[in-house]
């Protein structure tokens, strides 16, 4: 198949442009230097040139913080963008696939969400990327949503800032102490087995709306206290409460998602969180 890949160069992009190679399918990526999805005349040249079955969208204005305070440009690129690429996408008759959020819900419930469970963003950015899953519904039948969570890869370790685990280390191997929140609960997902269940997806042309994660939960406490464990890094680490960092914007308390649907289309079970950290760790040694 062939395959526009959008955001190629980011943390999920990357490992989504390694295994579509791998699985066979001609991949055209475009970076943010090659394609600003706010600008519609872009979406068509590239797509024009493209002329891709597929375009995958990974693109996204993704810092919540700064969502808060420039809400027209989280709507721009997180909502906007999604319909002029689905817009685009019918008049080139190509298929369209683009990554949401588990910030869709307020973390009210204590059990994973299931795609048929009532949305309620509880900030700008949860917000935009709902707009965004609506958006893309309304325009094209032929569309397939991914919602997931946490997530983790080694294009996001090499990043200015780095991915989660990253940080982690690397204030532990600098002895800095460490504050975790603990009543935030998640799924950490390992972007290679995402985009692994993703080409699962893609082959069986059932569209709609998905939601992907590994399986199992824990807070970011958790998940911090097993990356020092497998790194074998003893280090002054202390559970804390969101209220700790008077964080300016709220986040859902409980994020954990259901991946039911995409169980009932026979594609195997994700791997537990844990194993995937430990696979992710043990590529960086």
């Amino acid at each position: 198949m062939k395959i526009l890949l959008i955001g190629a160069n980011g943390q999920l992009g990357t490992d989504l442009h390694s295994q579509l190679q791998k699985a066979g399918h001609a991949v055209t990526p475009a970076t943010r230097a090659d394609l600003d999805v706010a600008n519609p005349a872009q979406i068509e040249s590239c797509i024009n040139s493209a002329k891709p079955e597929l375009v995958i969208n990974t693109s996204a204005f993704h810092n919540v913080e700064v969502c808060e305070t420039e809400p027209e440009q989280a709507f721009a690129i997180n909502a906007i963008a999604v319909r002029n690429l689905a817009l685009a996408c019918l008049r080139h008759n190509s298929e369209l696939m683009h990554f949401s959020t588990d910030f869709v819900f307020d973390g009210a419930q204590r059990a994973p969400y299931k795609e048929t469970d009532l949305p309620h963003p509880v900030n700008v950015y949860g917000c935009s990327k709902l707009a965004g899953e609506n958006l893309l519904a309304m325009s094209m039948e032929r569309q397939y949503t991914i919602r997931t969570c946490g997530l983790f890869g080694s294009a996001g370790s090499r990043s200015r800032y780095g991915n989660f685990v990253e940080r982690i280390l690397k204030r532990a191997a600098a002895g800095e102490p460490l504050r975790v929140v603990t009543d935030q609960v998640l799924t950490p997902t390992y972007t290679n087995d995402l985009a692994q269940a993703v080409i699962a997806l893609i082959r069986t042309r059932q569209y709609g709306l998905y939601q992907i994660t590994n399986e199992g939960e824990c807070s970011w406490f958790e998940f911090a206290s097993k990356a020092l464990e497998l790194r074998s890094i003893s280090a002054d680490i202390q559970p804390v409460t969101s209220d700790a960092f008077a964080a300016k914007v709220k986040r859902p308390n409980y994020s954990v998602l259901s991946k039911e649907r995409l169980y009932s289309l026979g594609i195997a079970a994700m791997p537990h969180w844990q194993d995937a950290l430990a696979r992710y760790l043990a590529l960086k040694t």
